[in-house]
């Protein structure tokens, strides 16, 4: 199956402002006195070190050293296309702009080892500001020791029954103390006689302890 190529406009854009790049660097390493060859291999130089940087920070994590040659490969880059552009007489090149050209291929070099065998800078974990649980240690048995020489205490018969705990008190709010008065009271109206706790217990629907504590009140 033939694919169809499609222009994309980053493409043809990153295309275009490479060749001007790469012709502003040939023009200036050809003023610097590079001729021939090795002024077409400046402009290689610099992109290919601009790109292996920039590889190295997207691959590579947060790397100062490759920001570094990063930063100097941008540096020349930009510079060559500023110079041509009439701010430097490139028919009678400045001292410095000679020694530049002709010390980079030495300062390339050591970047480029630098980069390719220098391992990246490892990303630490953030900290976490939560404590860690802390472990609970297990309840430690009681040691019991056992005297042959005490006498074994054995149980009384004679020895009274332990009572059991005697009930909470029941809280009976005074609402439902003055509707059971007036339950009461009607129930003496009609009958001659005081209600017992049952009757009270059946006429205001509550549980028995409740109906207690309530008969208590009423006397």
């Amino acid at each position: 199956m033939v694919r169809r190529f499609r222009l994309d406009a980053v493409l043809v854009q990153a295309v275009i402002a490479g060749a001007l790049s790469f012709a502003h660097l040939q023009e200036v390493a050809a003023a610097a006195g590079q001729t021939g060859w090795k002024a077409w291999a400046y402009p290689i130089s610099v992109d290919l070190l601009l790109v292996v940087a920039w590889r190295r920070l997207r691959h590579g994590g947060p790397n100062r050293l490759a920001w570094c040659w990063f930063v100097i490969a941008l540096v020349a880059s930009l510079g060559a296309n500023v110079a041509t552009a009439g701010f430097l007489d490139l028919q009678h090149p400045p001292a410095w702009l000679r020694f530049g050209v002709a010390g980079w291929p030495a300062l390339a070099f050591l970047g480029g080892t630098l980069l390719a065998h220098t391992s990246p800078e490892p990303v630490m974990p953030a900290e976490s500001t939560t404590p860690a649980p802390r472990a609970e240690r297990a309840p430690e048995p009681e040691a019991t020791t056992t005297d042959d020489s005490a006498p074994a205490v054995t149980p009384d018969s004679d020895a009274a029954p332990e009572l059991p705990p005697a009930a909470a008190p029941v809280a009976v709010p005074d609402a439902l103390v003055t509707h059971a008065r007036k339950v009461a009271d009607d129930h003496h109206t009609r009958t001659g006689t005081r209600i017992d706790t049952d009757t009270l217990r059946a006429r205001l629907g509550v549980p028995a302890p409740m109906a207690d504590a309530i008969a208590a009140q009423l006397t």
